[in-house]
């Protein structure tokens, strides 16, 4: 299982176009076989900055997302609406719910 945070920085007033955008990537991701979670947040304190958090099966599976037409379709439209280059971070399974509705227990691939 891999998971990242992305986050974005949104140039103002651009807040509605980039939503709209990343909805391209969003409604293609969730329907890819390797992918178990893809939800955009907006940070409450900020209007301007979200994250993005992704759950794929694995390595392969994140690949094959970026190799997809609609996230290079939402790159090359989300490039101009951020102020950035995204950052990315990743993070190892605890307690998280899977795509069969199994809990990875620890990083060690375990089950709970």
């Amino acid at each position: 299982m891999l998971i990242q945070l992305v986050q974005f920085e949104v140039r103002p007033g651009q807040r509605d176009a980039f939503v709209a955008a990343f909805r391209i990537n969003w409604e293609g991701t969730r329907a890819e076989p390797g992918n178990i979670r893809f939800d955009l947040l907006a940070d409450p304190e900020d209007e301007n900055r979200f994250h993005c958090y992704e759950i794929f099966a694995d390595e392969a599976a994140l690949d094959a997302h970026r190799a997809t037409e609609h996230y290079r379709r939402c790159v090359e439209l989300i490039g101009p609406l951020t102020t950035g280059s995204r950052s990315k971070r990743f993070f190892s399974p605890v307690l998280v719910e899977g795509a069969a509705g199994e809990r990875a227990a620890e990083s060690t691939g375990d089950r709970a």
